[in-house]
């Protein structure tokens, strides 16, 4: 059997209207990009919605209408996707770091506070920079998983310091923190559609706020710059090709339509893994905290003891038909950020514990029974060898 990390789940209804935007000879700056956006907008309980062709352009143009400038630095997860971390690059910024916590794997309280007190007492040196103390100019918290955060303690430490708050919900879609959806936290919040996402448009992002000068600012710089009347040959500011067609939106729109039907798929799936794998000695399965209402799975990823070799363990795997990566490994340790800014190991003890135990494992929306129980065999046949 072969079973693959993800697959989407795609149905007629979403080839169908794929091949009307494809007869409609209106393939780009459509309504069906208004229509996705509203549909989101709707969903989330926000405001304003702006389509856009990635989530990493969603964070970028955030950051950037925030004013983040050359020099500043942006404080964030190092157990994320590097995208989470790039976006302050693209503007000049410096991409800095608090430590997660072992159930989580977020930022927690605890842990922003550490970060924020060791930034003001100390400040931060490496071998390429000495930064005197300082304080973060701008903080982007990561669901990671789709896990949220614990948002009310988030949100009132960064009051406090005066810290302004953006949220990487990328990873987030349908996930609820108390009554509240993923991607309502901070000044803005961004959504990811990547095929192996909740949804999917093929490739394609969003920006969701309550901001009108945020979503106004986006708006613009997603569509080079133009400004509110859209006048083709007029430029107001700096601007990217960062919009949404049409068919991805049109896709984007009846996936919408099946959310829910997406997400208890999903959680289904999860559910069944937990029962599964929670019986093999050397694996520990997904914590789920307790201010969370509901959870918008986006990958099913396992902890596994020290003691097992991963990469054994994962060859093994894969050597069965089973997919799997190592999600994820620390941003400050990637080969660029070693060298740009001279991070190294030892900075982020438990991220960089956990990334050397974590495994992704099979997970999708129509992922099956069958399928499941042949991972878990697999799975504990793995860690026997791998101890």
């Amino acid at each position: 059997m072969f079973v693959p990390l993800s697959r989407p789940d795609i149905t007629g209804q979403e080839i169908e209207a794929v091949i009307d935007i494809m007869k409609s000879g209106i393939l780009s700056i459509g309504p069906k990009v208004k229509e996705f956006e509203e549909a989101i907008a709707d969903y989330v309980g926000l405001k304003h919605a702006v389509a856009v062709n990635s989530g990493t352009s969603a964070l970028h143009l955030i950051v950037r209408s925030l004013g983040l400038e050359q020099g500043q630095t942006m404080l964030t997860s190092s157990f994320t996707f590097v995208s989470s971390a790039n976006v302050a690059i693209y503007e000049g910024a410096i991409p800095v770091f608090a430590d997660i916590e072992e159930s989580s794997l977020n930022i927690s309280p605890q842990t922003l506070e550490e970060a924020l007190e060791r930034y003001a007492k100390k400040g931060l040196e490496t071998d390429c920079m000495n930064l005197p103390p300082f304080q973060p100019d701008l903080f982007m918290g990561v669901d990671i998983f789709g896990h949220p955060m614990d948002w009310d303690e988030i949100e009132r430490i960064c009051e406090r310091n005066g810290l302004p708050v953006i949220e990487d919900s990328c990873e987030a879609l349908g996930t609820v923190y108390k009554d509240r959806k993923a991607g309502s936290f901070g000044l803005a919040g961004a959504f990811a559609f990547y095929p192996n996402k909740q949804i999917t448009t093929g490739e394609g992002g969003v920006i969701v706020t309550n901001d009108a000068s945020i979503a106004q600012m986006c708006r613009s710089m997603r569509n080079q710059g133009r400004g509110i009347s859209e006048n083709w040959l007029e430029h107001v500011r700096l601007g990217y090709n960062y919009r949404l067609d049409e068919l991805s939106s049109a896709m984007g729109l009846e996936q919408m339509r099946r959310i829910d039907e997406i997400l208890s798929k999903r959680d289904s799936a999860a559910k069944r893994y937990s029962e599964l794998l929670s019986r093999i000695d050397g694996v520990t399965v997904p914590a789920i905290a307790d201010y969370v209402t509901s959870l918008g799975w986006f990958v099913y990823v396992i902890r596994l003891e020290d003691s097992i070799d991963r990469d054994g363990f994962m060859d093994y795997l894969r050597d069965n038909g089973v997919q799997c990566r190592d999600y994820f490994r620390p941003v400050h340790l990637q080969p660029f950020y070693i060298k740009q800014y001279g991070y190294k190991e030892g900075m982020l003890p438990v991220t960089e514990r956990v990334s050397r135990q974590t495994v992704a494992i099979p997970f999708f929306s129509n992922l099956s029974q069958e399928e499941q129980e042949y991972v878990a065999e697999t799975i504990t046949r793995a860690v026997e060898r791998s101890g």
